[in-house]
This record gives structure tokens, sequence and C-alpha cells, in this order.
């Protein structure tokens, strides 16, 4: 297992970044891998279940862990083939008025590296 963590910072508000994460309906508006989500749940909670869909047709089951809506942090994990990661995001203010946003990613490294990249753009693409 390998523990990464990644950062951006951008000009929206903290309120709107929060809200972005907060809703699944929008996370393929902000990240690009996300081509769509299928779940219940209007908002995330701990106990909200789903299917995160990726590109070539691929989807992987999540489950919310745990959101705290004030310190907007919040955790999930995501099951890859045999593999989990554990995805633990947070929001806070910015320079600026602005945001910068957290993502620490643990699981296997090959996973974790892999995932990173695209996790970059995500985490632009939310405080953008």
């Amino acid at each position: 297992m390998t523990t990464l963590t990644l950062h951006a910072t951008g000009p929206v508000t903290p309120a709107e970044a929060w809200d972005r994460y907060l809703h699944p309906a929008r996370w393929s508006s902000w990240a690009p891998q996300i081509l769509g989500v299928v779940t219940d749940a209007e908002r995330i909670a701990q106990g909200v279940t789903g299917r995160v869909r990726g590109p070539l047709g691929v989807t992987v089951p999540f489950v919310v862990d745990e959101v705290d809506d004030a310190s907007r942090r919040w955790r999930w994990t995501v099951q890859v083939g045999p593999a989990r990661m554990s995805l633990l995001h947070w929001v806070t203010s910015g320079p600026d008025g602005g945001t910068t946003t957290g993502l620490r990613v643990r699981g296997p490294l090959p996973l974790a590296a892999g995932y990173a990249p695209a996790a970059l753009v995500a985490l632009h693409g939310l405080v953008r």
C-alpha cells in the first residue's frame, strides 16, 4: 500500500467547491475521467453507494465512508477489480478568496500512481 497526497488551488469559493463534491451528479462537470455516476443519492453521506462510470465503459463501485460538512472533508472507498483505494478529500480557503483542495489516495502503488495524473486534473477542475 502507498499513500499519495495531491493539492490544487483556484478561484472558486470553498462553498462552491464543497457543493461540487456533495452532489455526485456534478462530478463529471469537473472530473474528466468521470463520465457519470449511478447512485440513488442526490447528496453524499456516510453509507451512500454507487458506481462511477469511466472511460472505455469501465465502472467501479464505491461507498462513502464519512462526510464532515463542518470541516469540508469526506472519504470514500473505490473497488477496482480485486484492489481497493481509499480517497480522502478536503476543501479549505485558499489565497485571495479562492480554494485549496486536497486528496489523499491510499491503495496499491500501481493503482494509486496510475490514478494520480487524472486526479490532479480533476482537482484543478474542481477549483476553477
